[in-house]
């Protein structure tokens, strides 16, 4: 991939992996009237009613995009993936699993932010039961669809991630932190710690470490990022099956005499 900081998955370079498959289901989820409402409709709970980040189409973009350039860097180090491989998939599947539960885990929104990973179970199940038709055999789709409600589950609640798949969209919903996405709540009035502390965090990039796999560097305008990294980064990598792949380090920008955090690393 051509970006040095591996933001934006771009589905003409050439990646670490069998790409074609997931580039024809990326395109067909840009043109699905449903999918795309409901990336709509899943902002109102969190953002209209509680006043809390971003959950919508720019989160799952996002999310989308952090996933996949995630999982080139995991793959371009040699990782290795189990979810595909254990149904008896292809390789090529990986990152059809990760892009649908990237695309998917958030739609339980509409119902309510609380507990809304397991909300989202049923909506994600109805759209893949249509959608994995027109790409897979019945027995394919059924074990796709298990995988990426996997992924689903696991990316914002107590239960635990089975597979690398799932790991990557654990860790690539906390990815998106930067203060784009707290810009609503934050200019209609709240304040909450999740506004304020993305507010604090300029950029997040991602690319190949040395000691690990992965480098994720987030640079902040002050310590109030600290609450993103430490409180929700860190509590999604755990157990994530990625710790040993993923090296964080959050540096602190902004130059003056007083600057509470310079450098933290987990």
């Amino acid at each position: 991939m051509s970006d040095s900081d591996h933001r934006v998955y771009s589905p003409a370079e050439d990646h670490a992996f069998p790409d074609e498959r997931v580039n024809e289901v990326l395109e067909r989820i840009h043109q699905d009237t449903e999918i795309q409402t409901y990336l709509e409709a899943q902002n109102v709970n969190p953002v209209d009613r509680m006043r809390y980040n971003d959950h919508g189409a720019k989160h799952i973009e996002i999310v989308q995009h952090r996933a996949l350039c995630l999982y080139n860097l995991l793959k371009s180090a040699g990782v290795e993936f189990n979810g595909a491989r254990q149904q008896g998939l292809d390789e090529a599947d990986e990152p059809v699993i990760i892009a649908l539960a990237a695309t998917l885990h958030d739609i339980g929104h509409v119902v309510h932010r609380d507990d809304h990973a397991y909300y989202s179970l049923p909506l994600a199940a109805d759209i893949l039961g249509r959608l994995l038709d027109e790409f897979y055999d019945v027995s394919d789709a059924i074990r796709i669809k298990g995988e990426v409600l996997h992924a689903i589950l696991c990316h914002h609640s107590s239960e635990t991630p089975l597979t690398t798949e799932a790991g990557v969209i654990r860790v690539a919903d906390a990815l998106d932190m930067e203060r784009g996405r707290s810009r609503v709540p934050y200019e209609d009035g709240g304040r909450g710690i999740n506004t304020i502390s993305s507010r604090a965090i300029d950029t997040v990039s991602l690319r190949p470490g040395e000691e690990r796999s992965v480098l994720v560097e987030i640079r902040m305008t002050n310590a109030a990022g600290v609450y993103q990294v430490d409180n929700l980064l860190k509590r999604k990598l755990k157990n994530s099956r990625l710790e040993d792949h993923i090296r964080i380090v959050a540096i602190n920008a902004r130059e003056d005499e007083d600057r509470l955090v310079e450098r933290i690393e987990l």
